[in-house]
């Protein structure tokens, strides 16, 4: 998964957890923050493949 679709992963997780936050459904907040995470780890091995890459290896 590339580093965009990570980041969309992160916002689509933060408003779900907004909507959850406003409407007081505690599982779409956790839903929300658990894609949010999701989307971050997704960016960070998308980040260290691109170095990889970019060292040659």
């Amino acid at each position: 998964m590339g580093k965009a679709k990570a980041k969309a992963k992160q916002i689509k997780g933060k408003l779900k957890e907004t909507v959850g936050g406003v409407t007081d459904d505690k599982d779409m907040q956790a839903e929300g923050r658990g894609e949010q995470m999701a989307g971050k780890a997704q960016e960070t091995a998308a980040k260290a493949a691109e170095r990889l890459k970019k060292s040659g290896r």
